[in-house]
């Protein structure tokens, strides 16, 4: 019986490791990564630039293209960092990428002041 591709999520705070997690893990487990920032839409990407945080209407567009991405067809499967914090985001992803199991990363909130 075959399984189904795994589809990860690497979720945390900016600085608690998500991209090196998801690279580690996408070269042990033959997984293509994927930082999430790198599906955002170019407006976004220039609000942030521009140092305006976005808004949830912001992030819906981005979460569709992380979920749709995961649910594209690969032999292994996908794993993908993001921030993915809400509950709602999550549920977005899903909706998407339907079965996706997230892996949360915290850490000590000096070491990832630290990081930043």
């Amino acid at each position: 019986m075959n399984s189904p591709p795994l589809r990860l999520i690497v979720m945390g705070v900016a600085g608690c490791g998500k991209t090196t997690l998801a690279k580690a893990l996408g070269q042990r487990m033959g997984l293509e990564m994927v930082d999430g920032d790198d599906l955002h839409l170019d407006q976004s990407v220039e609000k942030m630039r521009a140092g305006i945080p976005l808004q949830d209407n912001d992030r819906w567009p981005w979460l569709d293209r992380i979920g749709a991405h995961l649910s594209e067809p690969h032999p292994h499967g996908r794993v993908v960092a993001c921030s993915a914090l809400k509950r709602a985001y999550r549920d977005r992803i899903r909706a998407q990428a339907d079965e996706v199991f997230f892996i949360f990363l915290s850490g000590d909130f000096e070491l990832i002041g630290q990081r930043m």
